[in-house]
């Protein structure tokens, strides 16, 4: 069977400037860590607008896979199958990930598993993700500031606290998504320091160089 071709979503330009641009941080909680079938049980969505971090604009959705959680992600994450009885299926809220992603540049720590769930959830729309896509993980190895084995992805937590960032609920959905927030705006200014204003093509390249996945 032919896959439908998809659409990416619109994202601002390359030579945007990166504190002209919005940014929607987006972490995700799943069944499990199968790229391919596992499902996503929780996001949690911050805005970055004009390099500030607006008050109230947040989005946090449980939701009711179709699959058990496994016991690996239950110990991570602490969501139960019963406490996602009564949430909404992921079909069901998928034009509300795509608006929230939509015209802005999406970013997410270890950017290659929300990258992936994504655009499976957002491939029946007829969408995906733009290619552009930042990731902190990478941001973090382009500083310098990661402290992790060759291969693996820094951990959030610990890399906000060398920063003197505060950590907002660990391995909650939106408490990850502020956190990376934060972690993207530290490490966007240093990255810039006193050359010409770095831009959203910048962002992007510095994650394609020092990606691991």
């Amino acid at each position: 069977m032919r896959l439908r071709p998809t659409v990416p979503l619109p994202a601002p330009g390359p030579d945007t400037p990166w504190r002209a641009a919005e940014f929607c941080v987006i972490d995700l909680e799943a069944t499990g860590l199968d790229l391919r079938r596992d499902e996503i049980v929780s996001f949690g969505a911050v805005i970055v607008r004009h390099a500030r971090i607006p008050c109230g604009e947040t989005v946090y959705r449980r939701l009711r896979p179709s699959r058990p959680i496994s016991v690996a992600a239950m110990t991570v994450h602490g969501l139960r199958g019963a406490d996602l009885a009564d949430a909404p299926p992921l079909d069901d809220v998928v034009d509300e990930l795509a608006s929230l992603l939509g015209g802005r540049v999406p970013v997410a720590h270890a950017a290659w598993v929300e990258r992936a769930f994504l655009d499976r959830a957002l491939r029946p729309r007829g969408r995906r993700l733009n290619r552009t896509l930042i990731d902190t993980a990478a941001l973090l190895r382009a500083a310098r500031l990661a402290e992790a084995a060759p291969g693996r992805e820094p951990n959030l937590e610990s890399a906000a606290r060398r920063l003197g960032l505060p950590v907002h609920t660990p391995h909650h959905a939106l408490g990850d998504a502020f956190t990376t927030a934060q972690l993207l705006l530290a490490l966007a200014t240093r990255l810039e320091g006193g050359r010409r204003p770095l831009t959203v093509g910048d962002l992007d390249a510095v994650t394609r160089h020092h990606r691991t996945a």
